[in-house]
């Protein structure tokens, strides 16, 4: 992790919930593509990230081309891209729509709230110390906000048969290790470096099964404008800024922070869709507004 200045601080808090707002409002545009357009969600997972990839790596070769080269030359930690990739990429997406596919979006939105008590429970057990009163208030407003904002505050709400409890558990464990397998080669390699390699490796192992050569989609200009979206800044700029913000502010913060995630999903669905706000989002943005002025 980079060193924590207020400055720092200031800059990674600013960058985290920019990137979360972004993937917030990605998810809208998805479910718009697949609604709309009929786009299959594997389809769409693959394109992004292949698209994405490029916007990294050219951004990385510009940008910092000795790092890019380094990383490429740098063959024993092949195994730790893969590792990257299957964990913090490829399975972050499919098991969410997994959980989604069993439960509901309200449901998946919840349990992969979970990722908070994985990310705590190990840095405490890396630092060997137990959770500050600051960290324990924090990530119970952000469960309890996400919790009203993914249902309404209406347990019945909540779809658990034990295939989407699981996929669930995945997607939360795999969330939370988002926030800490790719930091060292982030910090060694660069965060456009390593996202690029990843997101390249993501795209290339869902590209037999997405087949995405063989299955373009008939777009108008409206859904060309949102596959752009999902592309450039729900997935590359969400990707870079948000971890940006985690080499600056800390797992726990980051992932605390990014449950800001639902505020914007919430917003941009009501702007886009045919949603309308309730009073229990308004409390969901309470809390998840105290949790960021607590944990910033």
């Amino acid at each position: 992790m980079l060193e924590q200045t207020p400055k720092s601080l200031l800059i990674g808090t600013g960058m985290t919930l920019l990137g979360g707002a972004m993937w917030g409002m990605n998810s809208t545009v998805a479910k718009l593509l697949m609604r709309d357009y009929q786009l299959d969600p594997i389809w769409l997972s693959c394109v992004r990230a292949l698209f994405a990839s490029l916007i990294f790596l050219v951004g990385s070769a510009i940008t910092t081309p000795q790092k890019l080269a380094g990383a490429v030359k740098d063959v024993k930690s092949y195994p730790k891209y893969l590792v990257t990739t299957l964990i913090c990429v490829l399975l972050v997406q499919v098991s969410y729509l997994m959980t989604i596919d069993w439960t509901n979006s309200g449901t998946a939105t919840v349990l992969q709230t979970l990722n908070l008590i994985f990310v705590l429970a190990w840095v405490c057990l890396r630092g060997k110390r137990l959770p500050l009163k600051r960290e324990l208030v924090g990530v119970l407003l952000a469960f309890a906000g996400t919790f009203l904002i993914a249902t309404g505050g209406n347990f019945a709400s909540l779809s658990l048969p034990w295939q989407g409890l699981a996929w669930g558990l995945v997607d939360a464990v795999s969330t939370a290790a988002m926030s800490i397998l790719p930091v060292v080669l982030m910090l060694k390699w660069g965060n456009m470096t390593i996202n690029g390699i990843t997101f390249l490796m993501s795209g290339l192992i869902l590209c037999p099964f997405a087949q995405p050569w063989a299955n373009i989609p008939a777009l108008d200009a409206r859904g060309v404008l949102l596959l752009l979206y999902t592309i450039v800044c729900g997935t590359f700029l969400a990707f870079w800024l948000y971890m940006a913000g985690v080499m600056r502010v800390g797992a726990v913060r980051a992932t605390m922070l990014g449950t800001g995630e639902p505020v914007m999903a919430t917003i941009s669905a009501v702007a886009w869709t045919d949603a309308v706000f309730e009073p229990t989002d308004l409390v969901g943005f309470v809390m998840i507004l105290i949790m960021v002025f607590l944990v910033r």
